[in-house]
Parts: structure tokens; sequence; C-alpha cells
């Protein structure tokens, strides 16, 4: 899939800026992940949503070349899409470099990673994993990360102790040769402090962040602490796009007058990846009619300040943050002004 640029031709534009070309929203479909050697879709594509196997293999043709995959925390989930994971990069497949696999562990334990490997490469039949994220870190998981991010050093790249025992455990091949049994290491946070603690490490090479209009403390604690020029920053990842824990953002807020613009599931992808240094926004999307969506949103280009505004504040009344009398109507888009 080529880059998207976005040029906007709108007789309900917002502004008479919209009618020309602006490079500052344009969006690359493909992009690099940080610091590392990766080439990423924008997009992403879990297992959460139950996503089958054939819809996985779709997703790919239509360009989407990040998925992730759990293999302890809802693998009962995630298995749908084993098939298609196995069929693109297991051993000997000739999609490999064109896919960056991505896979995650709940259990917060460096002592027990021989075990996970053994489980992923097992399951998956694969010879290296682009990136292993340690999963779900939590307000009381300071400790645990740093065991788990000590051993960074010696588990990614080659001519580790791990990549010996996958070679001793499913035989050697010149891809883990090369690769080493995994390539990069990432965490996933659901407590901003410690995204921050190691926000500049050299043991973390991806970082995974909730983010929404509902919850945009990553704007604060993350993103804005990031330099997009900057060779060595991390990547960023997003997730839990579409939800906030009073429910599903795509439904509109109850005070939020109904000839007022009511985002669809692509428009808060758009929202995350339209943030400083977002490389990924990770989807849980079900089937084919969601992959055509989200794509066919992306390529529309980041949003502009006039909308993320505007869902700022959507994601304020979902949160009962905001009164809607209390919000100048000028803010208030319209559905005929958006994109």
């Amino acid at each position: 899939m080529s880059q998207f640029n976005l040029a906007v031709k709108s007789e309900d534009s917002l502004s008479s800026e919209k009618d020309f070309y602006m490079p500052e929203l344009s969006l690359p479909f493909y992009r690099p992940l940080g610091r590392t050697n990766l080439t990423v879709s924008c997009l992403g594509l879990g297992g959460g949503g139950k996503i089958s196997s054939e819809d996985t293999l779709y997703a790919f043709e239509q360009g989407i070349n990040f998925f992730f995959y759990s293999s302890d925390l809802h693998h009962f989930i995630y298995r749908n899409m084993a098939d298609g994971l196995r069929q693109l990069c297991g051993r000997g497949s000739s999609t490999r470099e064109k896919v960056v696999l991505a896979t995650v562990t709940y259990i917060k334990n460096p002592e027990v990673i021989f075990g996970i490997l053994l489980d992923q490469f097992g399951e998956l039949g694969i010879d290296y994993i682009d990136v292993l994220f340690w999963g779900w870190i939590g307000d009381s998981d300071g400790p645990a990360l740093k065991n788990c991010l000590d051993i960074s050093p010696t588990l990614r790249g080659s001519n580790t102790v791990y990549q010996k025992f996958v070679e001793q455990v499913f035989g050697a091949s010149e891809r883990l040769k090369k690769m080493g049994a995994v390539r990069y290491v990432g965490a996933s946070f659901h407590n901003l402090n410690h995204a921050q603690e190691w926000l500049h490490s050299p043991l973390l090479d991806v970082v995974m962040v909730r983010h929404n209009p509902a919850h945009r403390l990553a704007q604060k604690k993350v993103f804005g602490d990031l330099d997009q020029q900057d060779p060595e920053r991390q990547g960023i990842l997003t997730f839990k796009s579409t939800n906030s824990e009073l429910g599903a953002l795509w439904n509109p807020p109850p005070t939020l007058p109904q000839s007022c613009w009511q985002p669809s599931i692509p428009d808060f992808y758009r929202y995350s990846l339209s943030q400083n240094c977002v490389d990924v926004c990770l989807t849980g999307l079900e089937g084919r009619e969601q992959i055509d969506a989200a794509i066919a949103a992306v390529q529309k280009g980041k949003l502009s300040p006039a909308e993320i505004d505007y869902l700022n504040i959507y994601g304020d009344l979902i949160r009962q943050k905001l009164n809607i009398d209390d919000i100048s109507p000028e803010r208030l888009l319209q559905k005929a002004q958006t994109l």
C-alpha cells in the first residue's frame, strides 16, 4: 500500500484554508517505528475483536503489516487469528519480512520468559518476534517491570541465550540467526507514571499507552515529551482508542445536540494518529468491513485542530467534566463541517 496524502476540498469547510492541501495534516500510512529498524503501518491489528485468520490475511492484503498477538491473557480470543499469522510469519513464509509481528505476555516475570517464548514460537511456528511486549503495567508493577527490562540486553538481538534456546527446541534457521529470537522489547502501560519513568530508557524500544478523547493524559506525560525528529526516540503505540470506563466512545454523550458531529470508530483512530509521535494505533477490528472503513479514514489524513478540539470536548462531555451550556457554539462542529 502506498503512502497517503490529504487534499481537502469541501464547500462546507471549517475555514478557507481547508480548500488547499495542508502538508501538516498529511498522514503517511507507513512510517518508522521510532528508533527501531521497523517500518509499520499506522494501523495495527490485534485479535481482541475475535478477528478470523481469513480476515487477518485480508488486512495484510490491504496494507496493514503490524499484528499484535497475546499468548496468555484473552488467548482464547486471539487464537482466532493464529492460523493467519502462521501463514504470514511462519518458517518458510515468503511474506515474513513484510510483516511486523508483536507479541505480548502479561506474566511479568523474567524467570518464565523461556516458557513464554516456547508457547509463542510453538503456536505460531515462527523464526523470530519483532517486538515482545511486557503487558499491562499497572500501578503496582514498577519493580516487576524493572526486573523484566533488566534482561533486555540479553533478550533482544542475535547471539543471545534465548536465541540458542529457541534453536535447541525448534531448530536453527537463517532468519533466527540473523534476527535473534526477539528483535525489540516493548511494554504496554496502564500507569502513565511508569511510562514516563521509562520513556527514554535504552532498555525499552517501544512504548504502548491508552489514549482517546476521554483519556488524554498520555498527551502530556508521554507524547509531549518526545521529539518527532529525534532518531533515538522510542516507538509509540496507542490502544483503547474507542473505549473508556464509561463505555464505548462512539455512543455520543446524552447532552450533545443531534446536529453535532457524531464521530465514527475510525475517527478515534485518526484522533490518536494526529498526536505528536504516535506511530501506530492498535485496533481490534472484527472483519473486512471495519478494515476497509479504518483504512479509508486514515486516507483522509490527520484531523484538523478544530476537529481535535471538538473531540476533546466530546470526551469531556462523556466523562461529565463539562456542561454543554458552558461551551461556545463555535466549537461544536456540525455534521456538515467535518471531513
